[in-house]
């Protein structure tokens, strides 16, 4: 009898480690689990936030070159009104000092300075339009490698949840798989003990 005691309080300690083993895996399961899900919440949180941010800034890249945009036109409008200023100035002394004002030097002069004028007039109507379009591109690459960064840190979290499942199953069958192995194993001895 004292066999079968001895048989039956193994198979009963067996069993009770065995279910001990396979609680700690589901256990740990469930911790790799809720890391990799709070992994996964962390990023489309900070995803959030990158894309308000970025937005933001995005805004004040494209404010930034409308104001530079404008400050060139207000340049261009400003050559154009000392044009007028210069002109009108060469005109008043040459008719004071009874010059042609039609013709020969003055009228060359006059040209002169309208066609300076307008080059740099050019160049400040093409450097407003640069900046424009300066401005918009670089808040469109803010924007589209914050999309980017946002991808890749989604499919990085998605991944490490898989991976978390994966692990976590893995190790619930093979707790299970050496628990019943030892469970087993146990039985045999106790058998043993019983026969002898």
């Amino acid at each position: 009898m004292a066999g079968y005691a001895t048989a039956a309080g193994s198979l009963l300690n067996a069993y009770a480690a065995s279910e001990a083993s396979k609680a700690a895996a589901i256990n740990q399961q469930t911790g790799l689990l809720l890391q990799a899900r709070d992994a996964l919440a962390v990023a489309n949180v900070r995803a959030q936030y990158s894309e308000q941010y970025t937005a933001i800034q995005a805004g004040r890249t494209l404010k930034k070159a409308e104001i530079e945009a404008q400050n060139y036109t207000i340049a261009g409008n400003q050559l154009l009104k000392n044009l007028r200023s210069t002109n009108a100035s060469l005109r008043a002394r040459a008719a004071a000092n009874g010059v042609s004002l039609a013709s020969g030097s003055i009228s060359d002069i006059q040209q002169q300075n309208v066609d300076a004028t307008m080059r740099d007039v050019a160049v400040a109507d093409f450097n407003s339009l640069a900046a424009r379009v300066f401005g918009f591109e670089d808040a469109s690459a803010m924007m589209e490698s914050t999309q980017i960064q946002n991808i890749i840190n989604d499919y990085t979290a998605k991944q490490g949840y898989m991976q978390a499942e994966l692990t976590g199953a893995a190790g619930v069958r093979n707790a299970g798989l050496l628990a019943n192995a030892r469970l087993v194993e146990t039985g045999i001895t106790a058998l043993r003990t019983v026969k002898t």
